[in-house]
This record gives structure tokens, sequence and C-alpha cells, in this order.
């Protein structure tokens, strides 16, 4: 699997890595992803989910089953 979170679509983008010497060389920022059990009541089962630190409130905010369930309309398998 990629590294992309799959609830924001977090993926790496590139940009400079300047030094001192202000010398530019290209670089990667890879998105701050973590792989996340969570336990789905309304299914009774475990889901795991890779997930930016972004994602993980979202989750908590709006709760799991909203954020599954608009991820399945979107045609991800969860």
């Amino acid at each position: 699997m990629a590294r992309v979170c799959q609830v924001t679509g977090k993926k790496p983008i590139t940009g400079n890595k300047v030094s001192h010497s202000n010398i530019k060389t290209k670089r990667r920022f890879l998105p701050n992803l973590q792989t996340k059990r969570y336990f789905l009541a309304e299914e009774d089962k475990w889901v795991t989910l890779k997930v930016s630190s972004e994602a993980i409130r979202t989750i908590n905010k709006n709760g799991l089953y909203s954020v599954v369930k608009a991820l399945r309309a979107a045609g991800e398998k969860i």
C-alpha cells in the first residue's frame, strides 16, 4: 500500500532541502501516517486503517461509523 491516508487522501509532496550555504536539493515531505485498528461496533468487527494524525482527529470528532460510511460511499473497500 502506498503512503496515502485512507480518510483524508494526504500523500507525499516534494520540496527543497536547503543547506546552510543555501544549496537546494529535492526532498519528499511524508505524511504522518499511522496504522490503526478500530472496533466498528455497528458491524461487530475490527477495521484496520492507514490514517494520518489529522484523520485520527476527524474520526474522534465525527465518529468511526460515519467516516467508514463516507469512505464506502466514495468506493473505498473497508
